[in-house]
């Protein structure tokens, strides 16, 4: 029996290469960048194991060397890798990222507790007419003056969320731009005699177009977690709309699961979770 040479077994170890797309907004480069990224932080790639080289990207991927070697280059700049001349790319050693766990539960709790805890920015305060759909979320007249804001908030000094909120003008004209800098939203609605009772909200995923990229510190194209909510007072009446994108890489969200059985019949069922820095306590 003829064993398997080191090539082979480091060859049948290598993760599925996964599909590029060569129709859609990002370019080929950043996707093997965004391959890679997942690998390294998918425990794949560790510590000092040489990364695929420029030919073997080139291979796996069907695309030049040219766009390999682009591919690589962006995974030194975000600091994952080193590449030295006649030795490869490597993988570098990795601090844990300073993400925040917030289970999907206590939400508006979280969100208080994310406002102590970061700091946000105001990019623009301002009052403007409700379109269609700003309207029909507030349940105004489209048209009816609203207040809009957009804010970057910050954990350690980075930027990890894009926050656009729209607020009924009489409740906007509560606070000002410089307190919204300093106060999280909730409890300025709270102060201007908001009783907060209930929120609607939808997650999904999005990608940063150039305006976010930007804002956020990352890259167009790179995925985003989108939140769209709607917060109701005692009265159900539509206090504030707000379109939260998270960096991927710095929120989580944690939802826990208990098995349960009624009736013969075994399901899923959810429970409360407290939001925890993650790899932390």
């Amino acid at each position: 029996m003829v064993e398997p040479t080191n090539l082979e077994k480091a060859r049948s170890e290598r993760p599925q290469s996964a599909r590029l797309t060569s129709s859609g907004p990002v370019p080929l480069y950043h996707q093997i960048f965004l391959i890679l990224r997942n690998r390294i932080y998918g425990g794949d790639l560790s510590e000092g194991h040489l990364v695929p080289s420029e030919l073997d990207l080139s291979t796996e991927f069907g695309v030049s060397r040219i766009t390999a070697k682009r591919a690589l280059n962006e995974l030194a700049d975000a600091g994952l890798v080193i590449r030295e001349r006649g030795r490869g790319t490597r993988v570098l050693k990795r601090p844990p990222s300073p993400a925040v766990t917030s289970s999907i539960e206590g939400w508006l709790e979280n969100v208080s507790l994310m406002g102590l805890a970061t700091e946000a920015s105001v990019l623009d305060f301002s009052y403007v007419p409700a379109s269609d759909d700003i309207a029909h979320a507030l349940e105004v007249n489209p048209g009816d003056e609203v207040q809009r804001a957009v804010r970057v908030r910050r954990l350690n000094g980075e930027p990890m969320s894009y926050l656009i909120t729209y607020v009924p003008a009489d409740i906007g004209r509560q606070y000002d731009h410089d307190e919204l800098n300093r106060i999280p939203l909730l409890r300025l609605l709270e102060r201007a005699g908001v009783a907060v009772d209930a929120a609607q909200q939808t997650i999904t995923a999005t990608l940063a177009d150039g305006e976010i990229a930007a804002a956020l510190e990352t890259h167009p194209g790179n995925p985003l977690i989108e939140v769209r909510r709607v917060v109701r007072d005692r009265s159900e009446r539509p206090v504030e709309y707000i379109r939260a994108l998270y960096r991927p890489d710095l929120y989580h969200f944690e939802l826990s699961m208990r098995r349960v059985t009624e009736d013969g019949d075994a399901r899923w069922t959810t429970t409360s979770s407290a939001p925890i820095p993650a790899g932390g306590g």
